[in-house]
């Protein structure tokens, strides 16, 4: 006679716990212990309204996983991949047995990230300053008085020429070309690759004058498959593959019309919100991202404002929105804000503001708050070698915006 099969609760009378086999002492045991996990449940709740289909992935293990990505500087296939092997990874994400299979696709995190939005992002740093409040990491008093600097986040993209750009902007009107059946006259599928790689040995051997007549007609074969496509597109029926076409038209349009000096010029075709900032280092003139204004306690260096800044503003102009983020995440607006020489006609009236180089009316203790102001570089240098503010993975400016908030929280953990 066969045994009677086990169910899984039978199962799991036979499995040690979690707890029984990781230390206790651990610093994700005691960090998990200091979350408000049962808060996600709650808020995270109304991005599902529909009852009916499969149920949602726990919100304890998407916002653990997204903690521990940024903490550890982790993809999201990697943090999956490490989660089954890790059992701190998984009791800090709510589970209760070891388990040997991934939990979730890593795609998934994907989809949460799109739809939790910037403010789900802005609830997860506010509970890692509630846990630092608890912890005693960080005090109320220390909430008070911040630092507040910029940084530019690069976005991942390819350095921008205008060679590779018409290349680049050709390559995609062919292939939409293609998927909708139009028979162009005359591709340049042989002459144009092998014209953008002659600009660049122009470019190298210093031959400018051979350099601009390439580019000159590189520039002519993009506008040409433009203008060709241009012809068929009332004969593309209505629907997503005509929106698509429509799309690579006016950015083509917008990519041979503008100038070198030209404001809002673009520098990717797959991020044309990119923005070319100039930060005054020397070893990189350039660099082709978006700004990120970050706020952090003068005395701990703890993150408790993290906001991208889309558009390339001056300095000032984003201090005002910065002192309000760190008002909504602590519930404490700060009544002293340090800051260097960037930021020189803020304008701020309901926080006083000290900027470094000030003489006039500081005492010896705003004296040595102001010396303190220059911590927040290295922190902001921890945010980008040790999580992933360096280089920005996700598209658009709704991904920069989640990127600068999630890089915060792994700081935070950390």
């Amino acid at each position: 006679m066969k045994a009677k099969a086990k169910g899984p609760e039978q199962d799991d009378l036979f499995r040690a716990r979690l707890v029984e086999i990781i230390d206790m002492r651990h610093a994700l045991v005691k960090l998990a212990a200091l979350i408000d996990w049962e808060f996600f449940e709650r808020e995270w709740a109304e991005f599902f309204p529909s009852e009916a289909g499969r149920p949602a992935t726990p919100s304890r293990l998407v916002a653990g996983l997204l903690y521990l990505q940024h903490a550890y500087d982790l993809s999201d296939e990697a943090v999956v991949a490490r989660w089954v092997e890790n059992p701190y990874y998984q009791h800090f994400c709510g589970e209760t047995f070891f388990q040997h299979r991934p939990p979730i696709d890593p795609s998934s995190l994907t989809r949460w990230r799109n739809r939790i939005g910037e403010e789900g992002a802005e609830w997860l740093l506010t509970k890692t300053i509630d846990a630092g409040r608890a912890s005693g990491a960080v005090d109320d008093r220390s909430l008070e008085r911040v630092s507040v600097d910029t940084t530019v986040m690069e976005k991942n993209i390819a350095y921008p020429t205008d060679a590779r750009l018409y290349e680049r902007a050709r390559q995609k009107l062919v292939t939409l070309a293609r998927e909708a059946d139009v028979d162009l006259r005359q591709s340049y599928a042989r002459l144009a690759p092998r014209l953008a790689l002659q600009v660049g040995r122009y470019a190298h051997a210093k031959q400018f004058k051979r350099m601009r007549k390439a580019l000159k007609t590189l520039k002519g074969y993009t506008g040409r498959v433009m203008r060709d496509l241009r012809r068929y597109l009332r004969d593309i029926p209505a629907g997503t593959l005509r929106e698509k076409i429509c799309d690579a038209l006016v950015l083509t349009g917008r990519l041979l019309a503008q100038k070198p000096k030209d404001k809002n010029k673009i520098y990717s075709l797959h991020e044309p919100e990119v923005d070319c900032i100039s930060k005054g280092k020397a070893r990189v003139r350039y660099e082709f991202g978006t700004k990120v204004s970050v706020a952090a306690t003068i005395n701990e260096g703890f993150i408790v404002g993290a906001r991208s800044m889309p558009g390339n503003p001056y300095d000032g102009h984003t201090l005002a929105d910065a002192l309000d983020q760190v008002e909504v995440l602590t519930d404490i607006r700060p009544p002293l804000a340090v800051v260097d020489r960037g930021y020189r006609g803020h304008g701020v009236t309901r926080t006083r503001v000290l900027i470094s180089g000030m003489r006039k009316g500081i005492t010896p203790m705003l004296a040595k708050l102001l010396r303190r102001r220059s911590a927040i570089e290295a922190e902001i240098g921890h945010m980008k070698t040790d999580s992933r503010l360096t280089r920005c993975p996700l598209k658009g400016t709704e991904g920069d915006a989640l990127i600068a908030v999630l890089c915060a929280c792994g700081h935070n953990l950390r």
